[in-house]
């Protein structure tokens, strides 16, 4: 019985690790597929637009600001590129 509840545990803390491990790396994606949607085709804007993600990250940017700070970065790139 006691080894039973073992196996039940074990297997219980695997299964939320893994959905916690695939929640986090979905979200990543998500936010990385953000960013890339302000840079359009624009290969040189790619690398600008994720550079803003990683500072977005440091400087601790939340996620519902997120899209709002994205933004208002491409629109900077595009004013200095103009």
């Amino acid at each position: 019985m006691e080894f039973d509840i073992a196996i039940v545990a074990v297997v219980s803390t695997l299964a939320i690790a893994l959905h916690v491990v695939l929640f986090v790396l979905i979200r990543r994606w998500m936010d990385r597929d953000l960013a890339l949607s302000f840079a359009g085709d624009d290969v040189a804007k790619h690398g600008y637009m994720l550079e803003c993600l990683r500072r977005a990250k440091r400087q601790g940017v939340k996620r519902r600001q997120l899209p709002e700070w994205l933004e208002r970065e491409s629109s900077r790139y595009q004013a200095t590129m103009a």
